[in-house]
């Protein structure tokens, strides 16, 4: 039987549970593992259906209408119907009808989650629960013994906390209010409720929610009523997961601290955590991103194998919280054949991002794709591009968006090199220059960041400048002037998506062994003379041999702690100093002439 709503194509089946009839959808083949998505409030299973259909394409994935939601029944009387010990008994009886033999990958967002961490804590569940991925909604239990804790022995630090997360739960105060919910979700609120989604949380308009939001958001009271008081104040000791965790934590969350999870571990003994620059409706807004990441998941836990593999890696602290940050993610770096955004593209790839190669060389941006699968990236794409050419740009960005998800991190790295004497330097010579360097930057930060903006839900763009942008030099006008305008276009950018949770940084890389140095063109001189300039150059570099994956470890940790502005080898940083605090001094450095 089909579906209907927003699951076309869904095949449909009613289970009886405790007095209830939930409705059930189901996508994929039968025979793959089974993934559970469990929704929260005040939705129905068709929150979902974004990251079900991408899901589908690899797993058995179901949904569910909570008791009372969308077209299940609900319970009568409405009070003490919606406990989590009857929202335990709904789950087992639909895993009992679509997985009788297998357990099943459990995903829950918002009260979805709440609910889940019952199903993945309690000792009947044991068995039917192969990993659980939670997202924007804590354990009722964990968050009793979290508040119980800061309570026993209060600090400035730990009182701050209950103070900012009470603020947070406004809302549930609300729903506790006898009736006034109900009357308000089947009038106004119930109305402008979608363009609240649309304008708060920047969900994508269209047909969700479904039209039985006002009754969904009625009955959904009673989850909070039911349970929140009777679990805060008296908390199961026990709550200790019995299967692997993954916890996807928003950090433009309204609802919900991050702070909430800081014990976690005590009571999760297998956790991978994920933060995502989102807000807290993400199954709708950024469900590239959670399939990536309950994909891989999943597969990992259905692979013990290669589990084990991976635990004798040691990793540093910086590296898992790369991981944590990027893992699932979709980056794109131009300039990507080699060099540092060839090393950048591995770097995010290590990270576990989803890396788009980009490069005027094709072959070049497809072999960095296929060796950054290789290296960690879920899945990875090469594309051929001049970053000069905006028509290009602006396609290749449709392209990406439609096929691989709007980017959430940009990295325009694109450069080429140019050295020469102000008047040896054509018009000609300067408008490629300038083309590559500047507008090629300025084309990814307005079409890609302009997706990212339009988005609301955060990101990061990486522009690469040079030392160069404040070190003067009369060898190098074009170059010295191309990379001082970017790192000004990234600081005014910087300033204007500030409130958008959109961060730029500048990287100011120094001599940097890469193939920049053997391509450089050299105005005013023949081409024998350009070619000798060209090898002595690289041989120079390659004595500096500073390598590219120190510039790409700098870009990620710009991109992790929010920089505005990277000087990355010591001779950058020195004239980056330089610059700021005794600026006669590069003046007069920049008056000697260079070798050649």
């Amino acid at each position: 039987m089909s579906g209907s709503g927003l699951l076309k194509g869904a095949r449909e089946r009613w289970v009886r549970t405790g007095g209830v009839e939930l409705c059930v959808a189901e996508l994929g083949e039968p025979d793959r593992p089974t993934v559970f998505l469990v929704h929260g409030y005040p939705d129905s299973k068709e929150v979902w259906s974004e990251v079900a259909v991408r899901l589908a394409e690899q797993f058995h994935v179901v949904l569910y209408d909570v008791r009372g939601h969308g077209r299940s029944t609900a319970p009568t009387p409405l009070r003490g119907g919606f406990t989590l010990e009857k929202l335990t008994d709904d789950f087992l009886a639909v895993a009992d009808a679509v997985s009788p033999d297998e357990p099943v990958h459990l995903v829950g967002h918002d009260w979805g989650s709440v609910q889940s961490w019952e199903f993945a804590t309690v000792e009947r569940t044991q068995g039917r629960v192969a990993s659980f991925t939670s997202i924007s909604g804590p354990s009722l239990d964990h968050f009793g013994h979290w508040i119980k804790k800061r309570m026993t022995r209060p600090t400035p630090r730990k009182v701050g906390q209950l103070l900012g997360q009470g603020a947070k739960s406004w809302y549930v105060y609300m729903l506790h209010t006898p009736v006034l919910p109900e009357l308000a979700w089947r009038g106004p609120l119930g109305k402008q409720w979608p363009r609240l989604l649309a304008r708060v949380e920047k969900v994508p308009a269209g047909d969700y929610p479904t039209p039985s939001l006002p009754s969904d958001a009625a009955h959904g009271a009673w989850l909070y009523r039911d349970n929140v008081r009777a679990r805060l104040s008296r908390p199961r000791a026990d709550a200790r997961a019995h299967a692997p965790v993954q916890l996807i934590t928003p950090t433009g969350d309204m609802f919900l601290s991050p702070k909430l999870y800081d014990d976690l571990e005590q009571w999760v003994p297998r956790l991978t955590r994920r933060t995502v620059a989102a807000k807290h409706w993400v199954p709708r807004t950024r469900p590239d991103q959670l399939a990536a990441w309950i994909g891989e998941f999943v597969t990992s836990v259905e692979t013990p194998a290669r589990t084990a593999a991976a635990v004798p890696v040691k990793r540093t602290k910086r590296a898992h919280a790369y991981a944590e940050r990027f893992a699932g993610q979709l980056v794109l770096v131009t300039g990507a054949a080699s060099g540092i955004g060839r090393a950048t593209a591995f770097a995010f790839a290590e990270a576990g991002a989803r890396v788009v190669a980009v490069d005027r060389n094709g072959e070049g941006a497809a072999r960095t794709a296929e060796l950054a699968g290789l290296i960690g990236a879920p899945e990875a794409w090469g594309e051929q591009l001049d970053v000069s050419d905006e028509a290009a740009m602006e396609k290749l960005a449709v392209k990406v968006a439609a096929e691989y998800g709007i980017v959430d991190v940009l990295v325009n790295n694109a450069g080429i090199g140019l050295s020469g004497s102000f008047f040896a330097t054509t018009s000609e010579d300067w408008k490629k220059v300038l083309d590559v360097n500047l507008w090629g930057v300025i084309h990814g930060c307005r079409i890609f960041g302009g997706q990212m903006a339009e988005r609301g839900q955060g990101g990061h763009i990486v522009n690469t400048a040079s030392a160069a942008a404040y070190q003067p030099s009369k060898a190098l006008p074009a170059y010295s002037t191309s990379k001082a305008a970017v790192l000004m276009l990234s600081e005014c950018l910087r300033a204007e998506l500030a409130g958008q949770g959109i961060g730029v940084s500048a990287i100011c890389p120094g001599f940097v062994n890469t193939d920049i140095t053997a391509t450089a063109r050299f105005a005013g001189v023949d081409a024998a003379e350009e070619k000798r300039r060209q090898k002595r150059t690289s041989r120079l570099y390659g004595l500096r041999n500073y390598p590219p994956e120190k510039v790409a470890d700098a870009i990620l940790n710009a991109v992790l702690t929010n920089q505005a502005v990277v000087p990355v080898t010591p001779e950058a940083r020195g004239a980056h100093l330089l610059s700021r605090f005794t600026p006669k001094a590069l003046r007069a450095i920049a008056r000697l002439e260079p070798p050649v």
